[in-house]
């Protein structure tokens, strides 16, 4: 936020405001939609990247395994299937704004997981794994339900967007260890659903 401040008390209005009316901050001072406070990572590297993947959930329309008022950790084994499934979203994104003309930088974010699983790599044809989000995302969202309750940290399922790609939703904040930033990409859409994309 420094380039939008003139002095240091500018800033730390802006900081004053953006704490006012971050979902990220609130959901780590007392919890947020369908998060406890106690949920969410501490003192550890990216600490807010992890926390923030939970606490800005879509407000009015659930993802493939979260519902509207709780986020997950999406990942993928490999950055095109991470790029494949962002490129997805945020070209639907711009569909529904009615304009694709946007330039979109990312940055890969490496982690580490561990415990129990649903593993849904050798059903392709689960239902929840319909590209029609009406079909698929109201299944995934009674599946994570049904893993969250028997104590499960998420779900390892192909990539819907990439052939042969990984995805893991980690459904507990504290599932995501060891986070370090890999390489940043650039994504830019030129007037049409199709995107580019480049190394930075």
């Amino acid at each position: 936020m420094a380039p939008l401040a003139d002095s240091d008390a500018e800033l730390a209005l802006l900081a004053e405001i953006e704490g006012a009316t971050s979902s990220r901050l609130i959901a780590e001072e007392r919890g947020f939609g369908g998060l406890t406070a106690d949920e969410l990572v501490h003192g550890v590297p990216h600490a807010r990247f992890i926390n923030a993947s939970f606490a800005y959930a879509k407000p009015r329309e659930p993802n493939r395994f979260n519902p509207a008022n709780r986020g997950a950790w999406y990942a993928a084994l490999d950055v095109e299937t991470c790029i494949a499934e962002v490129g997805h979203h945020l070209t639907q994104a711009l569909a529904d704004a009615g304009d694709f003309d946007a330039v979109v930088e990312y940055g890969e974010m490496i982690a580490s997981m561990a415990g129990v699983f649903i593993d849904l790599r050798e059903q392709p044809g689960h239902p929840a794994l319909d590209p029609d989000k009406t079909k698929g995302y109201p299944v995934g969202n009674a599946l994570a339900a049904e893993a969250r309750a028997a104590g499960h940290n998420g779900i390892i399922y192909p990539s819907v967007r990439h052939a042969d790609g990984t995805c893991i939703a980690a459904l507990w904040p504290n599932v995501v260890q060891s986070v370090a930033q890999g390489a940043m990409y650039r994504l830019t859409w030129s007037g049409n659903p199709d995107y580019s994309r480049e190394a930075i």
